[in-house]
């Protein structure tokens, strides 16, 4: 098969790397891919928001099937103008894609079919919302209603954190003047990952992600420091529970409302007492949990997607070692703000390439022959063990084996399990 991967981050260089193990792959182009990436696949300059461009590259390289990565294609409508021209396609409808591109059309959703979340209000007005928020407890979460590339959420201890958040989303930093408020979930936050074709669910796999930029947990949301599979506090009473109360209902009512879902569910959880509720969902594998998952599934991930995109999950099965992956977040200084880009990262040359290490690419590029700094999340070092503290040891045996002196990391991802 000729398999095209539209995106250029460390989710697709993980993809990329997986599908490549699976003998079905005879050429893989990435577009556009980044400087890691390019070591092992094709590269290709392509406005991946344009579908009839996508569709007519697809149909000039005699593209079999693609997979999408990130969510604007998604929401921009790609599947759609792939599926209009005969193309085999991983991903959902712009239609779908609203599960993630609208926060109060997934809200809308949760209060159709009862599904657990936070208590919530959308506001286009400032006033309104500020209003709204003064009756409740804190902290209190504040999120961007469009697509802010994982970086519209604020959760606020305190009000004037609130009304900043409020200011940044009015003032069009996220685009959309559109703001959704939920009161607070306690517990621990974890990420559920099924492939749905429409009427079938197969879960695929849990990660944890650490979305704050310090150790600890603390400081700044983040696009996500580090990740980890599987997570403990996923249980398979949790995981019965996800499935039956959010998962299968709302796959049920977009099928009713004629806009059915297929392609990858990212079910964003907060657990208290063994008792899951909805924080978001996204229509894409996350980053990095996404290099988590294919450091554990390896080639057998290719042949999913194509059941899923097929409409043939129902006879799909997923084979599972007893194994667990991480994988550590470098970013560029200035991260999450603006990121210190241009800066020369050597090492990577002399670090292992094999089924339990990895380094992926997120945001790099090659100039004069040397890998640089192209981004905030930078790169993604990952690793696979039979225990997550031997995981965590190989990964973190490779960071430093990394010079760059204008990055830096967390060192202590997987901190809750272990």
């Amino acid at each position: 098969m000729n398999i095209l991967i539209l995106g250029s981050g460390g989710r697709e260089h993980a993809m990329a790397w997986a599908v490549l193990q699976n003998p079905k792959c005879d050429r893989l182009i990435v577009a556009p891919g980044n400087a890691g990436i390019a070591d092992i696949a094709e590269c290709a300059a392509l406005d991946i928001l344009d579908g009839a461009a996508v569709a007519a590259f697809a149909d000039e390289e005699s593209i079999d099937f693609v997979i999408v990565g990130p969510e604007a294609p998604l929401a921009a409508g790609v599947t759609d103008a792939l599926i209009a021209a005969g193309v085999a396609v991983f991903g959902p409808s712009a239609a779908a894609a609203r599960l993630e591109a609208s926060k109060a059309f997934t809200k809308e959703i949760c209060d159709a079919v009862g599904a657990p979340t936070a208590a919530w209000g959308r506001f286009d007005d400032a006033g309104a919302a500020r209003r709204w928020m003064a009756d409740r407890p804190l902290p209190i979460v504040v999120k961007a209603d469009g697509l802010a590339a994982g970086k519209g959420v604020t959760v606020a201890a305190t009000l004037a954190e609130a009304e900043a958040a409020l200011d940044d989303i009015f003032g069009g930093m996220h685009g959309r003047a559109e703001v959704v408020i939920e009161e607070f979930l306690h517990g621990e936050e974890a990420s559920f990952f099924c492939l749905v074709d429409g009427d079938t669910i197969l879960p695929i796999g849990t990660a944890q992600d650490h979305k704050r930029l310090g150790e600890g947990d603390t400081g700044p949301n983040t696009g996500g420091m580090g990740a980890y599979s599987p997570a403990p506090v996923m249980t398979p009473q949790v995981e019965r529970r996800a499935l039956e109360e959010i998962v299968r209902p709302t796959m049920a009512e977009m099928v009713r409302r004629g806009t059915p879902f297929r392609g990858v569910l990212f079910v964003g959880l907060m657990i208290e007492g063994g008792v899951p509720s909805l924080v978001e969902y996204n229509v894409r594998f996350g980053d990095p949990e996404c290099q988590c998952l294919m450091m554990r599934l390896g080639g057998q991930a290719l042949d999913l997607m194509l059941a899923c995109a097929e409409g043939r999950l129902a006879e799909a099965r997923v084979n599972w070692a007893d194994d667990h992956a991480i994988c550590v977040v470098l970013a560029a200084e200035g991260y999450p703000g603006a990121a210190r880009r241009g800066t020369a990262i050597r090492g990577l040359e002399s670090l292992p390439r094999d089924s339990g290490h990895m380094v992926f690419h997120a945001g790099t590029a090659r100039t004069d022959g040397v890998v640089v700094a192209d981004g905030g999340r930078v790169l993604g070092v990952a690793a696979r063990a039979d225990t997550l503290a031997a995981a965590r040891d190989g990964a973190y045996a490779m960071v430093d084996g990394i010079d760059w002196p204008g990055g830096f990391c967390r060192r202590d991802i997987g901190w809750r399990a272990l």
